[in-house]
């Protein structure tokens, strides 16, 4: 028996339906019924207020910490306006700008100026709440917040903190930092090599890479789900769902449970949506997120250029249940899966997939683009989906039609998915993995 840790969570934010803060509340579930307790520092938090400490610089989208990082990324994060609350001299940088590989001293003493401010807040937080570990989420792998990076990674070279940095998507696997001014800053921070640090990584290929690029090696923990614990069947709230969200009774509900951003290729689940010959409703549940909104309306043209009727409902969809300001009900992907016929996920890009897990959770048949981590690591273990390849084909076509109108068989193959699951990516696989990476933190027999 272990005993109890006052653990610390770090990471940009803890907020929200993006992965990272998906799976920090699942690791956070797990650690409290170890018997840890948990604590959280961000820039933007949802978490209770008793256990965290929110800094607003931490944050990515701050105005100073976004105005870093449209400065020396390759104009890859879009136009600075004047109101934008940056700091001075990164506006006039901006201004001046001749090259991303050049980084000038203004820019580096403004990054090393938060850095110290980040770095003093971390130590106060360490402090507050007796923290004996800290897990980084995110926040040492990809660079949106590089102050931030380099205060928890000096933090933890100055206190031997022990520490696990808990990666999602490293830099490397973006295309929008491969140009940039701050090498020193990635090679030196994301991730570190430190002795007190344990790496940890969603997916096989990600451990591979780690430890070529930095010589660390990293246990592979995947995405989970609490697949011992079965979902509720649909309430008297959510009776009502599939009309609120526009489908007909005698249409089926096609359910795309991501954002709007490119690499989603929201397009494929269009096409498939208009070439099925079947009545259907295309749901979109998220909205564009933090990658602006171009993408979103190249799908809205591909929609209206394919003549499908596409509903963006992020409005009515949301993280809980609620009321929109009109008064209309706000349901949780929770209630729309359940109601969904199909649920469509051709992804090019992928760290693992939380949209797969709860398709699978909800126990709904999959669409699925042939992506490099599922081809990698989740197929050989048995998953039963329809699966594309890039394109459209009319095999896709024709496997999707039969799922749909062979209720017994998706029955079938989504018990069969969801017993793979509880064995491969449940809570107990995390608390056992957990379990063995602080016992290693700390030194203690298991």
């Amino acid at each position: 028996m272990t005993p109890s840790r006052q653990i610390g969570f770090v990471s940009t934010r803890f907020s929200g339906t993006d992965g990272v803060s998906l799976e920090t509340a699942k690791w956070a579930n797990v650690l409290e019924r170890m018997g840890h307790q948990c604590y959280y520092f961000c820039g933007e938090c949802d978490r209770p207020q008793e256990q965290s400490q929110v800094v607003p610089e931490a944050f990515y989208r701050h105005p100073t910490i976004d105005a870093i990082n449209q400065t020396v990324y390759a104009a890859s994060w879009g136009t600075m306006h004047e109101d934008s609350g940056a700091h001075p001299d990164i506006k006039e940088h901006h201004r001046d700008f001749f090259s991303v590989f050049i980084r000038p001293t203004h820019v580096t003493n403004l990054i090393q100026e938060m850095k110290a401010y980040l770095k003093e807040q971390l130590y106060k937080f360490a402090h507050q709440f007796h923290l004996e570990a800290l897990i980084i989420e995110n926040a040492l792998t990809i660079p949106i917040n590089l102050p931030l990076g380099l205060a928890i990674t000096e933090f933890i070279a100055e206190t031997g903190y022990p520490a696990i940095a808990h990666h999602h998507d490293f830099y490397w696997e973006r295309q929008r930092f491969i140009n940039n001014s701050v090498h020193d800053y990635l090679a030196a921070a994301f991730p570190p090599n430190l002795p007190s640090v344990r790496h940890v990584v969603i997916n096989s290929v990600q451990a591979f890479n780690l430890a070529s690029r930095i010589g660390v090696a990293g246990m592979v923990i995947p995405n989970v789900m609490d697949f011992d614990s079965p979902p509720p069947p649909v309430d008297e709230y959510a009776r009502l769902a599939r009309e609120d969200l526009g489908v007909l009774p005698n249409q089926y509900l096609i359910l795309q449970p991501t954002r709007v951003i490119q690499r989603k290729g929201i397009e494929h689940a269009i096409e498939l949506t208009r070439r099925l010959g079947l009545p259907a409703k295309l749901v979109i549940s998220h909205a564009a997120g933090d990658e602006g909104t171009d993408y979103e309306k190249r799908i809205h043209e591909f929609a209206e250029m394919l003549d499908v009727t596409v509903n963006f409902e992020s409005d009515i969809v949301g993280p809980a249940r609620g009321l929109t300001l009109d008064g209309r009900k706000i349901y949780s992907l929770a209630d729309i899966y359940p109601q969904s016929d199909l649920v469509t996920y051709p992804s090019s890009l992928e760290g693992f997939g939380n949209a797969f897990l709860e398709a699978i959770y909800f126990k709904r048949p999959l669409v699925v683009n042939n992506y490099s981590i599922f081809e990698a690591d989740i197929k050989p273990k048995g998953f039963q989906v329809i699966e594309f390849d890039g394109y459209i084909s009319e095999k896709t076509l024709e496997d999707t039609r039969y799922i749909l109108t062979h209720p017994e068989k998706a029955l079938q193959q989504c018990e069969h998915n969801y017993e793979l699951a509880r064995r491969y990516y449940s809570f107990s696989m995390l608390e056992r993995r957990l379990g063995l990476l602080l016992s290693d933190c700390f030194g203690e027999v298991v």
